[in-house]
């Protein structure tokens, strides 16, 4: 957490503690329990238990027998979740052994928490078990007798009041605020406040964390709203972050709110369903769903983090299936296509499948129309291009625009290629990242590690990165956010994007509106691609200097070593084959750099990671190689134009291509395709098909709008309905 943070923190704190209380907390219902359910819908939580998911709740009891009653170790654990577990039991069974079990959970994980606070050690970076504490005592209440109630509370009260006013902070602890994960120990503070409410225990610390409780869960979801937009997405860009604990902290608020007052406030912000529509253009089909591996992923296996899914998909199905059926049936299908394996709950959160009253209810799995080819998740930054949507097609996924800077690199203009293997990737890993932490900031978060362009200014300023110390920049940007979508268009036969990074390069300083100043590296970065379905890319970039004595170097990372040749070069990755042709610079040269000892080679030295216990096939996904384009002659403008073709392995050569001039316009003949690009002013170009099906029109200059799951334009088929994803 940012000093800055710190203190905004610490006043809101003492404002909420001189106020008085706000009228919403009068909403609060005066018995307990009222964390996730209460009095009134208890009998249908135990219902489930008992029926429909009677075989959720025999795993749950099981693990429960499973340490009941055994001897407490000579050092105290961290026993939250046990708690929760063993206080639900008991309020379904009665059996006392369950009461007095959830009761020595309680005491033994008071003990570790305040051994932990004592020798300043971090408990967990999750709030997770804490919170789970909680819900035990209030699930409880009624078992307690006040003194219990009042020693239990307030000991976790000081406890968590420790951590939070420690000096300095406590190292791995996590003081994150409402625009990260939200699941750090700011996270416990609504959940004290909600069920402490009116016990007269530790009243001045149970209303301040009542009240900003609720205000930051609420900033929370208009934060994750803006995100979201009316397309899908979440806190971060990065899948492990945002399919893995990200919508924990708005699932939790929504349903213990629901509990607390009796108001459903999931209606109000129907961003959250659309994190199916997010998955669903994210989803690399395969045995086992694979993603493009954007931003802080670990990139060792690019497998879609899927184990949370389930869960999410059916809290999606529940909360939201009146109001938005084509987002809960998307949800259905995305649990649906699922390996086998991964089709059950979670256990992080085991008190979500009793809750799920209205999920059956929901409509059936489908994609409620055909779908686009391309989808423009804007606020994300993220462009999706496909020719389809099996094992066989071409995925795409470009980066440009968007508000966040959450795990999200220097890679404005990055593009990744997925047929049947990674043919262009992002380059660089997080594995082990603390014992990595140099590559991960030096390398993998920056602009070098991307197929990007870069433009090597002497002695330019670094940009900083989590994780390590960043001592060197290699050519790269300097701003996360600040790129424009400028054009955005799709159909039947191509899709289009076009967008400038300029913002991101360095510039001096900012203008009063927030935007960059002066450039001091490059006046002009920008790049256009054409998808020509199914397995051609045209990519225009037009980029200036402020110097001609800055080398300008056009990047492609790929998995395995790259043969060039003559202005091309090829590249495989497990089925799949790349070809690149460039045809822009006409003097260009063509650079291999990687292999042995120089794998993520970057200001002359290789940013090499702890590889444990990696296979070739884990540093093959992180990208072992790169091919520079660099101009033969320096100076201040350079145009680069580039083809890309993708095919099986057996695709021995490139189709042929040629260049096209024509006044202030470059472009290719590809077969009979002709795509025009224009050099100077505004985004624009041509693109002719000579056919047997002509095609004749300017590239668009404009964002072609896109809400929800959409279907295409009207007069064009757009991807094929599946019954299962990738199938």
């Amino acid at each position: 957490m940012t000093a800055r943070l710190a203190v905004s923190v610490l006043l809101a704190f003492a404002a909420v503690q001189a106020a008085p209380l706000p009228e919403w907390t009068a909403q609060i219902r005066p018995d307990h329990p009222r964390l996730f359910f209460n009095a009134g819908t208890w009998p249908d939580v135990k219902a489930r238990a008992l029926g429909e998911e009677q075989a959720w709740y025999a795993s749950l009891r099981r693990r429960v027998d499973g340490v009941a009653g055994k001897p407490r170790p000579e050092e105290a654990r961290d026993r939250g979740v046990d708690a929760a577990r063993a206080a639900f039991v008991y309020l379904v069974e009665g059996d006392p052994k369950y009461l007095d079990e959830a009761k020595a959970a309680m005491a033994e994980s008071l003990d570790h928490y305040e051994a932990k606070l004592q020798a300043k050690q971090p408990v967990n970076w999750y709030s997770t078990s804490r919170v789970h504490f909680v819900l035990a005592w209030d699930w409880l209440y009624n078992d307690l007798d006040e003194e219990e109630r009042a020693a239990l509370l307030s000991r976790f009260v000081r406890v968590v009041d420790g951590v939070l006013t420690s000096k300095p902070h406590i190292y791995r602890e996590n003081y994150s605020g409402y625009n990260t994960g939200f699941y750090g120990i700011h996270n416990t503070l609504w959940f004290v406040g909600c069920t402490g409410l009116g016990t007269g225990i530790e009243p001045d610390k149970v209303t301040e964390w009542l009240v900003w409780g609720e205000h930051e869960n609420r900033r929370l979801l208009e934060h994750r709203r803006q995100a979201c937009g009316d397309d899908g997405g979440g806190g971060s860009p990065t899948l492990g972050y945002i399919f893995g604990a990200y919508p924990w902290s708005e699932q939790n608020f929504l349903y213990t709110w629901l509990s607390a007052t009796g108001e459903n406030l999931a209606p109000d912000w129907p961003h959250a369903a659309l994190l199916a529509n997010y998955l669903y253009w994210n989803w690399i089909p395969g045995e086992t769903p694979r993603e493009f591996g954007y931003g802080d992923t670990d990139h060792v296996s690019n497998n879609l983090p899927i184990w949370q899914l389930y869960t999410h998909m059916a809290n999606i199905r529940h909360l939201y299936g009146e109001q938005m059926p084509d987002a809960a049936a998307l949800a259905r299908l995305v649990q649906d296509s699922l390996p086998e394996r991964q089709r059950h709950h979670t256990e992080t959160w085991f008190i979500y499948p009793f809750l799920l009253t209205k999920a059956n209810a929901a409509p059936a799995a489908a994609l409620p129309s055909r779908t686009p080819y391309a989808r423009n998740l804007a606020n994300m930054g993220q462009i999706f291009l496909r020719s389809g949507a099996g094992p066989q097609d071409t995925y795409c996924l470009f980066t440009c625009g968007g508000i966040l800077s959450q795990h999200r690199h220097y890679d404005a203009l990055n593009f990744v290629v997925y047929h049947q293997g990674y043919l262009a990737l992002d380059s660089g890993t997080r594995y082990k990242e603390f014992d990595n932490g140099e590559h991960l900031a030096n390398y993998y978060a920056q602009t070098v590690a991307h197929n990007c362009v870069v433009i090597h200014q002497p002695d330019e300023p670094l940009a900083r990165y989590w994780g390590g110390t960043v001592t060197q920049n290699h050519g790269g940007q300097h701003r996360q956010t600040g790129s424009e979508l400028k054009a955005f268009a799709t159909n039947d036969r191509y899709s289009y994007v076009a967008g400038d990074a300029t913002a991101c390069y360095q510039h001096s300083g900012k203008t009063r509106d927030g935007k960059a100043g002066l450039p001091q590296k490059a006046s002009l970065v920008t790049r256009q691609m054409v998808f020509l379905m199914p397995d051609h890319f045209v990519i225009f970039d037009r980029v200036e200097g402020t110097s001609p004595d800055y080398r300008k170097d056009w990047l492609l990372h790929t998995a395995n070593e790259p043969v060039i040749g003559d202005r091309e070069f090829r590249a495989d990755h497990e089925q799949g084959r790349l070809f690149c042709r460039t045809l822009l610079p006409e003097d260009a040269r063509l650079t291999a750099v990687g292999g042995a000892g120089k794998e993520f080679w970057a200001s002359d030295r290789n940013w090499d990671i702890d590889r444990g216990n990696l296979k070739p096939s884990h540093f093959a996904m992180m990208g072992q190689w790169r091919v520079e384009v660099t101009p033969g002659t320096p100076q201040a403008t350079d145009l680069f134009l580039h083809v890309l073709e993708v095919g099986p392995q057996d695709r021995a050569s490139m189709s042929p291509t040629q260049l096209l001039r024509d006044g202030g316009r470059v472009g290719v003949q590809i077969g009979s395709w002709q795509v025009w690009f224009d050099t100077t002013g505004a985004l624009g170009g041509h693109i002719r098909n000579m056919g047997d099906t002509p095609l004749d029109e300017e590239l668009a200059q404009t964002v072609e709008p896109q809400t929800g799951i959409c279907s295409p334009a009207p007069g064009q088929q757009g991807l094929p309905r599946e019954l299962r994803l990738g199938d």
